[in-house]
């Protein structure tokens, strides 16, 4: 789908009032008998409005999962790449007219807008189709536990202080996305599973790694300073879920590459989750409790 960048604004509009321009309606056909529930789920980083957003996976994952409360954790919508170039598939209209229809159903959805969808910060205080937005929010975990979930663009550097060098290295994972599907695509040929090239990179590029566990550190004592016993963001598109000096800090990873979510279950027990491919959810257990210098 293209449209020229005028229509941007309105689309957003539509979106953030429940109404889409191109709203197909439909019902919500989610199957209360096979649907398992937790008590608040945390997704970020879907970017819509990408190719390399999977919005399908994000839609059979929302299908077979259901929460009381819903935090939206950032980079949702892909503002900086929509306008560039415009893509919006009919999956990633399903995906947005899902969220609202979960808020209409009695779910608490919380927006938290990021650095790729900081137009919607113009809206803070409001709620738009049953969709609180919010700059943050403070989560109480049904143990007691205060978790503070911010997106976390505020304590990276690079957003901060050199907002090119961010639009910049934007394009290169695009570009990086791009190839490494065609790389996939030949893979699957192969029979060999899938390989993300630009995970492959983060791991082995020593100042990536250092620049993720300076981002970790700083949110984890941001919450501490908060007064508050974790938190929750994304932004950096890694999942993980560790204690850093006695904070909880916790990750939530995204939709482009590792199809990841936090999520609470009843009693308060803490869990990141895997979509993968064969439509069935995978635990990852928190690693032993380490202080970080």
């Amino acid at each position: 789908m293209r449209a020229s960048p005028d229509a941007f604004a309105p689309l957003m509009r539509g979106m953030l009032d429940g109404v889409h321009p191109k709203d197909h309606g439909g019902s919500d056909d989610d199957d209360e008998h096979r649907v398992v529930r937790y008590r608040a789920i945390f997704i970020s980083d879907i970017h819509l409005g990408t190719a390399g957003c999977q919005a399908q996976a994000l839609l059979e994952f929302l299908k077979a999962h259901s929460s009381d409360y819903l935090y939206l954790v950032g980079d949702i919508v892909d503002g900086w790449q929509l306008r560039r170039r415009w893509y919006w598939p009919q999956s990633h209209n399903d995906v947005v007219q899902k969220l609202l229809r979960r808020a209409r159903k009695g779910c608490k959805v919380v927006f938290i807008p990021g650095n790729h969808d900081e137009f919607a910060r113009g809206f803070l205080g409001h709620e738009f189709g049953g969709i609180e937005v919010s700059d943050d929010a403070v989560h109480t975990t049904a143990d007691g536990r205060r978790l503070w979930v911010t997106h976390g663009d505020y304590f990276d550097g690079v957003i901060q202080c050199a907002k090119w060098l961010a639009f910049l290295g934007d394009n290169l994972y695009e570009f990086t996305l791009k190839l490494n599907r065609y790389l996939n695509t030949l893979r699957a040929r192969m029979g060999l599973p899938y390989w993300s090239l630009s995970a492959y990179l983060k791991h082995k590029v020593k100042s990536a790694l250092n620049y993720v566990t300076d981002f970790e550190v700083a949110v984890a004592q941001a919450a501490r300073a908060r007064g508050h016993d974790g938190v929750v963001c994304g932004h950096i598109h890694r999942a993980e879920m560790r204690d850093i000096q006695g904070t909880l800090y916790c990750n939530d990873g995204d939709w482009v590459e590792s199809r990841s979510a936090l999520v609470e279950h009843q009693d308060g027990r803490l869990e990141l989750v895997y979509w993968n491919d064969e439509r069935t959810s995978t635990v990852l257990v928190p690693a032993p409790q380490e202080a970080v210098a």
